[in-house]
């Protein structure tokens, strides 16, 4: 049986119509299988074409694997990313092929690499609110940033989850978000009555007018459309840079150091690993256990003042002043202009 026509099965039925498997996971395993077509017709010294399920040894695939490693210079956690995509395609050719059935039980007890687990940076609380000093509220899109900083660390969200929500997901009266997760799992969250109102007056106000296809989302970017990840990314990168010094921000992670600040937020306020799990939408609850390893002897100094702080209203911001006071001279130089 020939590769292609396995792969075929493998996305079009196996991950599509019987696991119902994200775009995202959709797009990653595409890009492995292109990668390890590419080595394994190389390797084998075959046409792309030619390669047969038989190709797929257990010799092929750790060859491959050392070679992202070695000539592609991928960390040993995009190697095992590879391949747990290769094992998925194994368990799919176990159940629809049970006579490639050895084939494929020999890929499933490769061994992942052990791989040296990130530090867990996250933003204290302080140090949160020097990065919302940090936007400037009266250039074009400062109150969208604004908004989408104070939503970062108060929901938890991914980057490319606040990138996909929706109006209809917002409800200012219950205060709640509904935020699409990884496996198209949907989950609620208690939102600050600070964002609450900050995401009430963004889209009311400050909102661009978006292209009609793009109508639907929140975040929109200059050009009248959805604003992406890579610039919720880029966003939160420059307003980090503006307010932490160059140490300190080495090992944080542009848009996801919100997030892990949101865990220990939480951690520290006596929520229970089980809340801080739903709110994050980890599948696995030992993902979130990594945060109980974390040094909180700054826990009463972190809730102190942030508290208060979390739950003022707008009206007690003096940027959201300054912003409105700003506001209301330039509409009063504006009808000098036009008399």
């Amino acid at each position: 049986m020939k590769l292609s026509a396995c792969m075929r099965d493998f996305f079009d039925d196996y991950l599509y119509r019987m696991k119902g498997v994200s775009e995202n996971s959709i797009k990653s395993y595409r890009e492995t299988l292109r990668l390890f077509a590419r080595f394994a017709a190389e390797h084998l010294s075959v046409k792309v074409g030619s390669l047969r399920v038989e190709h797929l040894r257990v010799d092929v695939v750790v060859a491959f694997l050392d070679h992202l490693e070695q000539n592609r210079g991928n960390a040993a956690v995009t190697r095992n990313q590879r391949l747990a995509a290769l094992k998925s395609m194994a368990k799919m050719i176990r159940l629809m092929y049970p006579e490639y059935r050895k084939l494929a039980e020999a890929i499933l007890n490769i061994p992942q690499k052990r791989a040296r687990k990130p530090l867990v940076g996250f933003l204290y609380p302080e140090e949160a609110v020097q990065v919302f000093e940090a936007v400037d509220l009266k250039k074009p899109d400062g109150f969208r940033d604004y908004t989408i900083l104070h939503l970062l660390y108060d929901s938890g969200a991914r980057a490319s989850e606040c990138a996909a929500l929706e109006r209809d997901h917002f409800d200012e009266q219950q205060r709640t978000m509904i935020i699409l997760g990884k496996g198209n799992r949907f989950r609620q969250v208690d939102l600050w009555p600070r964002t609450t109102e900050l995401l009430s007056r963004y889209i009311t106000r400050y909102r661009r007018k978006p292209q009609v296809r793009y109508q639907h989302y929140i975040f929109i970017n200059q050009r009248g459309q959805v604003l992406s990840r890579h610039g919720i990314y880029g966003l939160c990168r420059k307003y980090l840079r503006m307010a932490l010094p160059p140490k300190r921000i080495i090992h944080l992670n542009p848009a996801h150091c919100f997030r892990h600040a949101c865990a220990v937020y939480m951690l520290s306020s006596g929520f229970s690993v089980t809340d801080i799990r739903n709110r994050l939408g980890h599948a696995d609850i030992q993902t979130t256990m990594a945060y109980i390893h974390l040094d909180l002897s700054r826990r009463r100094k972190i809730q102190d003042n942030f508290v208060k702080y979390t739950q003022d209203l707008l009206k007690q911001d003096p940027k959201i002043d300054e912003l409105i006071d700003w506001e209301n001279k330039q509409e009063t130089l504006a009808w000098l202009d036009s008399l």
